[in-house]
């Protein structure tokens, strides 16, 4: 009986340190993961500290020998990058703001009100998604050229603004809000529009959050767009001034990699400020087959 006894509480200690040691190798392998996946920003970085005749220096360097810090200086001095910053910043966040707007009034449309052929006409909504945007580029360049918008904010920012995957992905988190709060509004004379103000937004903080992080990168981070719709350097935006370093016959890699690193800055800031709704709205949103 002692040795049954004995048997049977030794289990549960067997199996608490297999568990934490499936967890420390899990851990092992997700922090190893990480690592591979900071190494390129790591030789970016480095790269931006070095001299020219560093850069090409076998066996590479992580570690610059001197430090090259002026090279921060030159790589933003030599463009105008103030103004692409400014740029870029102001047609992401109007990108991002707009296009939550109309995502979450569509979504709100396609989920919460009911009208004849809602789900076809969603389903036709989502089926531009399969077209790819280099079909697209020329009518869109078209249109833009015809209504006088090249080179100027609206070709930058209008266009962008509507998103089906968006409003796809906000109509799944409406979809799991309870039908009850909205008839219980509408007893109380509120219409479609407070209801989508007063009562669904604010269950939705989260899942907006994540989805503007990820329209607010998609929009910093755009090339083929800003590069076809403007011309001047007054409307470029980051990206395109990043591309400047690169020329015909040579690439100056560190001041390239010395911006490379700056433009970075603004991402990283904003998603330190919204990690945690983040990680809340990946978490929320829910997929359902409604």
């Amino acid at each position: 009986m002692t040795a049954i006894a004995s048997a049977k509480s030794s289990a549960p200690s067997a199996m608490k340190d297999r568990a934490r040691r499936g967890h420390l190798l899990l851990h092992a392998v997700l922090i190893a993961g990480s690592g591979i996946m900071l190494l390129p920003f790591l030789w970016m970085l480095s790269t931006s500290l070095k001299t020219p005749p560093e850069i090409f220096t076998y066996p590479p360097t992580w570690i610059p020998k001197e430090l090259a810090w002026d090279n921060y200086e030159r790589a933003l001095t030599s463009m105008p990058f103030g103004r692409f910053y400014f740029n870029s910043l102001f047609v992401a966040c109007s990108v991002t703001f707009l296009q939550l707007l109309t995502s979450s009034l569509a979504a709100f449309a396609f989920a919460r009100l009911r009208f004849r052929g809602r789900n076809t006409l969603f389903v036709l909504y989502l089926a531009t998604l399969m077209i790819p945007f280099p079909v697209l580029l020329i009518p869109n360049f078209i249109i833009v050229r015809q209504l006088g918008w090249y080179d100027t904010y609206q070709a930058l920012i209008l266009p962008p603004a509507f998103s089906a995957f968006s409003t796809f992905l906000l109509r799944q988190h409406y979809l799991n809000l309870p039908m009850e709060l909205d008839d219980a509004a509408r007893i109380d004379g509120a219409t479609s529009l407070q209801i989508w103000l007063r009562v669904v937004l604010p269950m939705t903080r989260t899942t907006l959050a994540a989805l503007a992080i990820f329209i607010f990168l998609n929009s910093w981070n755009d090339f083929l767009w800003p590069l076809v719709v403007t011309n001047s350097q007054d409307m470029r935006t980051v990206p395109i001034g990043l591309n400047s370093f690169q020329g015909q016959y040579s690439v100056r890699w560190n001041l390239l990699m010395a911006a490379a690193v700056s433009a970075m800055l603004p991402v990283l800031v904003v998603y330190v400020l919204a990690q945690k709704w983040f990680i809340r709205g990946i978490a929320l949103t829910g997929i359902t087959g409604r």
